[in-house]
């Protein structure tokens, strides 16, 4: 049995008609495009949405990738301008409640309401999902420009090259707003790092 094929192997196998070829880019990267959208847009069904549109979008208009362009860079390209898309929007027409809190999941229930609607669990149910929303919280914080660096490196587990290519910018400036990140995300989350002083 020979290797893996490659995605742009796969990708060009699906405009030759093999429907499987496109099923298995779509089992490789659902999921990691949607972590991604879900970490920009803080909102789990807008976050499927962008998902799907992405893959449509591949669709209706294959890339060239006969210039080296890699598939799932050009895949995240088109679901990062889609997330921008959608942050204008919200920034146009959408207002958060008055009365929401930090980590309102964006389905207008507040944290309080979350926690008493997913009824009892363990202490370590409670832990994991409060250090969950700790995390994405600190994500929210940071500049839109270091979150999708850092969640395209950590969550949808893209090399830096491909990161700065789906982002339109230099590697070097890549890896710098990824540092950017681990800095203030450090301090955001200190109180969880067990060495801290």
């Amino acid at each position: 049995m020979g290797s893996p094929r490659t995605d742009n192997e796969l990708f060009s196998l699906y405009l030759e008609g093999d429907a499987e070829a496109f099923r298995e880019l779509f089992r490789r990267h659902a999921r990691g495009l949607f972590n991604f959208a879900y970490r920009m847009l803080r909102n789990a069904a807008l976050a499927e949405e962008v998902a799907q549109e992405a893959f449509t979008r591949v669709v209706r208009k294959p890339p060239d990738l006969s210039r080296g362009t890699k598939f799932s860079t050009y895949l995240y390209s088109v679901g990062r301008n889609l997330c921008i898309d959608e942050l204008r929007k919200r920034r146009v027409r959408r207002h958060d409640p008055l009365d929401a809190r930090r980590g309102a999941d964006g389905e207008g229930r507040t944290l309080a309401e979350r926690l008493a609607a997913d009824g009892p669990g363990t202490d370590a149910d409670a832990m994991n999902r409060e250090l969950r929303e700790r995390i994405d919280d600190a994500l929210g914080r940071l500049p839109a420009e270091q979150r999708e660096v850092f969640t395209l490196r950590e969550f949808a587990d893209l090399p830096f090259a491909e990161v700065a290519q789906a982002i339109g910018c230099s590697e070097n400036t890549a890896k710098s707003r990824m540092r950017y990140a681990l800095e203030k995300l450090r301090v955001l989350l200190v109180d969880l790092d067990p060495e801290a002083p």
